[in-house]
């Protein structure tokens, strides 16, 4: 089928903004792109499917999110409010996660799905914990993002925090799930930790020798909080970064997710490691745990991907926020412009996904998957290649998607979702929710 449209970005180098154009796809995959005209005449007796004033754009890559938390909207808290973050830790996420049922974990992944699509986001990066319901619990997320339609990375973050016997479960499903899913394009694995904070030296030991001969790295929460700082230390005399590095936890395919508290020797580090970082602004403001030195990593060649950590699905509010927080932050309006935030969401995320999967995400290129995003934008100012990163950041957000094309196949046509019945699904995710939140 050929899909047209008012404009096409394709994200191939720099923005790629092809007026008049259309993306031509076969099976699962993109055959070409280019001007409208062109490809039509090339590709006689193809289906065409008209945008006429729509953009098309690569579907959005969150680099960094958990599903397990979908219940917690709305969920009373029975304790007294959290002040600091590992108080969050321990009165909302943990207090949370160990009360998780397999069913629950299915019916998050699929509402988490269902919001990720709806916003355009076609990719997922999920870290998941659900330290009384470990085994098969990968499997029932990948089942429930398979079945609405969302391409995902999963892991499972082992800890210690509910002794060894649960740590070694969250190593097995690590080591079992990455196995069963090698080869394929939809799912896949990495191998989740939750953070140093949660982790002692035997436990790192035995994760990097389990990950051994599996051609993965870990997915991990590093220097979220300043807590996570001062217990590295106590430990072993060493920043975070610093005791992750010398356990052998970095790499080039490893996510380090947050990095908030890290130093210019930290960064470094990461640069020379060639560990993928992660920025949350979302998250990271709500638990007011600092913000990010990404203007730095960026100065020094660190590639920070962008994620939102749960916070939302919606990538483009994401993007937003990562634009205005680093100009308050650093007090000054001329760093983290709207083409340095792109920079992180497509060609950052792109090259993260490229470390997990067989064909190109996050790009409208020959040879990558079909998974593509259609916005009814109707801009009233000129749109050209250089000033469509500032489109996108003032004009753009998730209302405007209509259509979402994953691996090839309509999800969202005409902005109803085409997989699974979301009405019923909300229903049943009520239900859990409310039962979930009388187990508290």
């Amino acid at each position: 089928m050929i899909l047209s449209g008012k404009w096409v970005v394709t994200f191939q180098r720099g923005v790629g903004l092809v007026e008049d154009g259309a993306v031509l796809v076969e099976g699962n995959v993109i055959k070409d792109v280019g001007p409208k005209e062109r490809i039509v005449k090339e590709n006689p007796g193809e289906d065409i499917i008209e945008f006429p004033k729509s953009v098309i754009m690569p579907g959005l890559i969150c680099a960094h999110c958990h599903a397990y938390g979908a219940f917690a909207r709305g969920m009373p808290l029975k304790v007294e409010p959290p002040t600091r973050f590992v108080e969050i830790l321990e009165r909302i996420w943990w207090h949370l996660d160990k009360r998780l049922t397999l069913d629950d974990v299915y019916y998050s992944g699929l509402v988490t799905a269902i919001e990720a699509v709806r916003h355009g986001t076609t990719t997922m990066f999920d870290h998941h914990a659900s330290p009384f319901a470990i085994t098969g619990s990968l499997e029932r997320l990948a089942e429930a993002f398979r079945k609405v339609g969302v391409r995902a990375n999963i892991a499972y973050e082992v800890s210690d925090r509910d002794g060894l016997d649960r740590a070694e479960e969250g190593i097995r499903e690590n080591v079992e799930f990455i196995k069963r899913h090698q080869g394929d394009e939809f799912i896949t694995g990495s191998f989740g930790l939750h953070a140093q904070l949660t982790l002692s030296d035997e436990t790192l030991e035995k994760v990097v020798e389990a990950a051994k001969g599996l051609d993965t790295g870990f997915h991990i929460h590093v220097a979220e909080g300043v807590e996570d700082v001062f217990d590295s230390l106590k430990k072993s005399g060493r920043r975070v970064v610093e005791r992750l590095w010398g356990a052998g936890i970095l790499g080039e395919k490893t996510i380090a997710a947050h990095c908030v508290h890290t130093n210019e020797r930290e960064l470094r580090i990461l640069k020379d490691t060639g560990t993928n970082v992660v920025h949350n602004p979302e998250s990271n403001m709500n638990n007011a745990v600092g913000v990010a030195p990404v203007v730095r990593m960026m100065e020094l060649g660190i590639r920070p991907a962008l994620g939102t950590d749960g916070f939302t699905m919606d990538m483009f509010r994401e993007a937003k926020v990562a634009y205005t927080l680093h100009k308050l932050h650093m007090a000054d309006p001329r760093v983290m412009g709207a083409d340095k935030v792109l920079e992180m969401l497509y060609h950052n995320n792109s090259e993260l996904a490229a470390k997990y999967f067989t064909k190109p995400l996050g790009k409208i290129v020959p040879g990558a998957f079909a998974d593509l995003m259609v916005l009814s934008y109707r801009p009233y100012t000129p749109v050209h290649e250089g000033n469509f990163p500032w489109h996108f950041i003032f004009g753009m957000d998730a209302s405007h998607v209509t259509d979402v094309v994953v691996d090839g196949k309509f999800v969202v046509r005409n902005g109803e979702l085409l997989t699974v019945d979301e009405e019923q699904i909300f229903e049943e995710a009520k239900e859990l929710a409310q039962a979930l939140w009388d187990r508290l």
